[in-house]
């Protein structure tokens, strides 16, 4: 426990539960649209068995630091491109992430809340193991985020602890907002989506500056609180304008 005394120690638990936090936001936006797919009494439940399912996951792979090490190096090359153990993880998780985002965007546009679909209400079983499959891709970039950045293993669980921690209690806030402005679910979807595609480059050895995702993001959520706000008033002179009855 001697990193306790070391200043550079504490600036890396800091920046890195920050890091994680932003790196767990997507995670938090995916599992809280899953998680609406279930009735209204097992939504909570199935959010907070995914985040806790996305700690254990995390933990263990930090714990396994040596292993995730042997995931960079090249295990077979096509067409002159080495792929590795991490390179197939991210083009798997990419795929995932890229047919399950434009699968909901079409629920959400022609399917079943657009009513014309018949389909059966997914299980809380089922939606529990496309969580498990999202939080393997997501904790796989946040756990190489953190030993990047931090020497020490105790600091990087609590990083990735306390950034759980975190989550867990917005989890439900970030979800109740989503929900009650429907254009935030496909804004968020389309995020996944070009994060599907970025993880799929990264697959192909195309390193993508994060950078430019988070400005993205933080633009497209900008205009659209401004949509959102403008709504509001609107349907407030509407309501104004109504003859008293």
């Amino acid at each position: 426990m001697e990193w306790l005394s070391s200043p550079d120690a504490w600036v890396s638990l800091l920046t890195l539960t920050v890091l994680e936090i932003v790196l767990g936001i997507d995670n938090v936006i995916f599992i809280s649209i899953l998680a609406g797919k279930l009735p209204p009494e097992q939504q909570a439940k199935a959010r907070q068995t995914g985040l806790l399912l996305a700690l254990l996951t995390r933990v263990l792979l930090l714990s396994v630091v040596a292993w995730m090490a042997k995931l960079t190096r090249p295990l077979f090359t096509v067409l002159g491109q080495d792929f590795s153990g991490r390179d197939l993880i991210l083009l798997a998780g990419g795929l995932f992430l890229l047919f399950k985002a434009t699968r909901e965007i079409h629920e959400k546009l022609e399917g079943e809340d657009g009513g014309k679909s018949r389909r059966l209400a997914p299980t809380f079983s089922a939606v529990l193991i496309q969580i498990v499959i999202l939080d393997i891709v997501f904790s796989l970039e946040s756990v190489i985020t953190a030993v990047g950045m931090a020497r020490h293993l105790a600091v990087m669980i609590i990083a990735v602890v306390l950034a759980v921690g975190f989550m867990l209690v917005f989890a439900s806030k970030i979800s109740g907002f989503i929900e009650k402005h429907p254009t935030l679910k496909i804004l968020a979807l389309s995020f996944l989506i070009m994060i599907g595609g970025t993880l799929v480059m990264e697959g192909f050895g195309k390193e993508v500056h994060k950078a430019y995702i988070y400005f993205a993001m933080a633009f497209s959520c900008m205009v659209e609180m401004l949509n959102i706000r403008l709504r509001a008033k609107s349907a407030s002179k509407v309501n104004l304008h109504q003859p008293y009855r």
